[in-house]
């Protein structure tokens, strides 16, 4: 995207977003954006003063932010709308929940088992695969603003194989019309890895990933061990491409959830760490959730979700892809392909520890 056009895009999504009336949480949300993005001061303190909320403002929340960075043009312009807000209704807060009973964390013996587990599964994940075909669906969404004002760029549905370890992608629906067009040829940004390349290479011995026990977690109603990691940037594989023409291997850490009963991965998320100040993005991000899918009535862990986020400076991009609909591998099948709903946030959202 040339500067010209994409300083066009800015300016009209700010236009939209200044004439919007915004809660006390996308107000506080824009701002921690802001401060996080090293927006200009003044810029920020511009368009707040083109806002109006739809709920008072505390005092309290403004010397948070306050203590958060936010400039002082900023701060006034937070005090102009508490005093506009004044009259309004305020926010509604849930009441603090009950603290519980914290879970001891496993032993380290027992850690150092569960890893062992774990990387064995994962080195050995493709190879326990079944030959299937599901519908890979990509909605990919931009923020010109970097404010994560999302607008969706497009949908692409495709049929995605895998036979005999190997990974085949086909281009059926875009935006709802169909195509034929190769997926090397749609643009964009776009994401591989997600059956058991990822994983595998996190997980060989010589990576080096340096694994710690953090907590508990549930997720999707399972408990699950969360153990972080760390790969050094002369023992990464994870590769980003920008344009097909410039690309950077950096270092990059995460989290593993893994399902304490069947010991299987369940998440893993991958941020980049130390990006070169010349490579033009700043920031990447993957998360990638598995879940129990019956295939041939067997159960296996398969891919869920993936979301992978991008920042160009303030240009945001977000891949949201779901794989639905798996079924068995039959090279005479005939299947009809549509685009499903998205899946519901519950889904993927991680939920307290469960006693």
């Amino acid at each position: 995207m040339n500067a010209a056009k994409a300083l066009l895009l800015v300016a009209a999504t700010l236009g939209v977003w200044a004439q919007a009336r915004l809660t006390v949480d996308q107000l506080l949300s824009f701002v921690r954006s802001s401060i996080e993005l090293k927006h200009k001061d003044k810029d920020v303190a511009e368009y707040l003063r083109a806002v109006k909320l739809t709920q008072s403002l505390d005092e309290r929340e403004i010397v948070e932010l306050q203590a958060a960075g936010a400039g002082p043009k900023t701060i006034e312009a937070l005090r102009e709308l508490q005093r506009a807000s004044k009259a309004l209704p305020a926010p509604e807060r849930k009441p603090p929940e009950p603290e519980k009973p914290s879970i001891p964390p496993p032993r380290l013996d027992e850690q150092r088992h569960i890893m062992d587990k774990v990387r064995e599964y994962a080195l050995g994940y493709i190879k326990q695969l079944p030959d299937f075909i599901c519908t890979q669906v990509t909605r990919r969404y931009i923020d010109p603003t970097g404010l994560e004002f999302w607008q969706r760029a497009d949908v692409i549905t495709a049929r995605l194989t895998y036979f005999e370890q190997k990974e085949d992608y086909k281009v059926i629906l875009i935006n709802g019309v169909t195509t034929d067009r190769p997926y090397e040829s749609i643009g964009g940004a776009t994401s591989t890895g997600e059956f058991g390349s990822m994983m595998r290479e996190i997980f060989e011995r010589e990576t080096e990933a340096r694994f710690r026990w953090e907590r508990w977690a549930t997720l999707r109603g399972k408990r699950a061990h969360v153990f972080s990691y760390r790969v050094s940037k002369p023992k990464s594989k994870w590769r980003i491409d920008y344009e097909r023409r410039l690309d950077i291997t950096p270092a990059y850490q995460g989290l593993i959830y893994v399902d304490r009963d069947t010991e299987m991965v369940m998440r893993i998320t991958l941020e980049a760490e130390d990006i070169p100040a010349d490579f033009p993005i700043q920031q990447v991000s993957d998360v990638l959730d598995y879940d129990y899918t019956e295939i041939a009535g067997q159960q296996h862990m398969l891919p869920l979700k993936a979301v992978v986020r991008m920042r160009e400076n303030k240009f945001l991009v977000k891949n949201e892809v779901e794989f639905r609909l798996y079924r068995k591998f039959a090279a005479e099948a005939t299947v009809t392909f549509e685009t499903p709903e998205p899946l519901p946030a519950e889904k993927t959202t991680e939920q307290p520890p469960k006693p």
